[in-house]
């Protein structure tokens, strides 16, 4: 099987890559004591987890696991124009439902099970912003199938 370089990469394959391998790091991130603070405290969901991401971010395990997944789906579909446009706006549109989720749970509550915090939540917003953005701004000729819009 053959693999694309880097010079027949759109520029929305490119940023579905580069998010996708930062929503890897950040994964892994959540699994070092020192990055994460109250490491000791990690649970594998629930709002109880009082661990940390860089001493910020409410981290769990099940909130490490979907980094990682979602980091693995972006990786995934970079290898095509149209599906790293879907990762970007797809994936843009969960992070924006997962930012309107931050806002009505009670974070205290068995409903935050994610976990997530206030800081996560700007996080979330500023992330499906991003993503949707990115999504548009570089994926026009997926959106079109590849064909150049005529006048």
């Amino acid at each position: 099987m053959s693999r694309p370089d880097t010079a027949t990469r759109t520029p929305v394959q490119l940023a579905a890559m580069v998010v996708g391998a930062v929503f890897l790091v950040v994964g892994i991130a959540g699994f070092i004591p020192g990055l994460t603070t109250d490491y000791d405290t990690l649970q594998f969901a629930g709002h109880e987890s009082q661990a940390m991401l860089l001493g910020v971010f409410a981290v769990s395990i099940l909130h490490n696991i979907v980094h990682l997944a979602f980091g693995v789906a972006g990786l995934v579909m970079a290898r095509t124009a149209r599906n790293a446009f879907l990762y970007l706006v797809a994936g843009g549109v969960i992070y924006l439902v997962l930012w309107l989720y931050g806002l009505i749970v009670d974070h205290d509550s068995a409903a935050n099970f994610v976990p997530v915090n206030n800081a996560d939540n700007w996080l979330h917003l500023l992330l499906g912003l991003g993503m949707v953005a990115l999504g548009f701004a570089l994926g026009r000729s997926a959106r079109t199938g590849g064909v150049p819009r005529t006048r």
